[in-house]
């Protein structure tokens, strides 16, 4: 499997498990069963509610001798009641605690959102602080704090434009080494792609298969299903391959990290052999003209009337 290399040299398996939706006794399961099969990337974070199960697994696999920790990726992520350059460092010790776990391998700042600390879930504007408030820069600094206490080998960010990317890079010490960012066929993200791969900054997709598990909320009664496209379907057949595979082949092949939710274990096993499909240059550019800029998540959750953010503040998007 490819992987992407950090600055310390350390190195990420380009394919991992996302655990986003991944329910109560289901991902426990799931996460020993990838590994068992040869995964080595977990994506995990604190607001998903299911680290400590998460941390059962891992310290299973750890004990019974199946991996070692240096051969695993472990990534989570600060959620928004947690920035602050105070907050960081205590909110990744809970995590490290619930994972059962020296070190992570990368923290990442979960959105450019932030609430007041003791909010969990944000419902009205005086759950929020501004941007102005509590600036990225402030909670960086916590971040950089984690990697000099050995906390976190690596940190970044996630659901970050261009525009807020850039302004991080111009104040960091430590400058991030990943973005973590929706990104499919349908949503393919080329300027943001560009961007980081350009100024060192690895990327990660999350929701690549369109996230129809995603909670009701967050769906929309018109949305095109992306595992029903006729394009990749036809792409999928000619190479003996499931739908869902060519998908992840395509994000792989970009240079584009990906973490794929399953809790099946023969889909895990699929999603698993996708980093070794190759497409061609042919394939691939099909799959390029797919572009509608259709978000799944598109961050809509956090308007509130009279708050701080709206999913044009968000994106920076006009």
């Amino acid at each position: 499997m490819n992987r992407l290399k950090y600055k310390n040299n350390d190195e990420m398996p380009i394919l991992g498990l996302g655990t986003w939706k991944s329910a109560a006794g289901e991902v426990y399961v799931a996460v020993k069963e990838a590994i068992k099969i040869g995964y080595r990337h977990i994506d995990c974070a604190a607001i998903y509610g299911n680290e400590k199960e998460i941390g059962q697994a891992l310290s299973e696999v750890l004990s019974e001798g199946i991996v070692k920790r240096e051969e695993l990726w472990i990534t989570s992520k600060l959620w928004n009641n947690a920035h602050g350059k105070a907050n960081v460092v205590p909110a990744l010790k809970q995590t490290l605690a619930d994972l059962q776990l020296d070190y992570l391998d990368l923290y990442l700042i979960h959105w450019p959102v932030a609430f007041k600390p003791d909010v969990v879930g944000a419902t009205k504007a005086d759950d929020y602080l501004s941007l102005e408030e509590q600036p990225v820069a402030d909670t960086w600094l916590g971040m950089e704090e984690a990697v000099k206490l050995g906390l976190s080998k690596n940190i970044g960010v996630s659901n970050f434009s261009v525009t807020k990317l850039k302004a991080l890079m111009e104040v960091a010490t430590i400058k991030p080494e990943l973005n973590q960012v929706e990104l499919h066929p349908y949503f393919q993200q080329n300027e943001l792609v560009k961007y980081c791969q350009d100024n060192g900054i690895h990327v990660m997709a999350y929701s690549p298969l369109g996230s129809s598990d995603r909670p009701a909320g967050l769906k929309k009664e018109d949305e095109p299903i992306l595992l029903e496209d006729k394009a990749i379907e036809a792409i999928a057949k000619k190479k003996g391959i499931s739908i869902a595979q060519t998908i992840l082949a395509w994000i792989a092949q970009r240079n584009v990290s990906v973490i794929p939710k399953s809790v099946n274990p023969a889909r895990l096993k699929q999603n698993l052999e996708a980093a070794e499909i190759a497409l061609t240059k042919e394939e691939m550019e099909q799959m390029a003209a797919l572009n509608i800029n259709r978000r799944y998540v598109d961050g809509k959750f956090w308007e509130v009337p009279g708050g701080p953010y709206t999913i044009a503040s968000v994106w920076d998007e006009e």
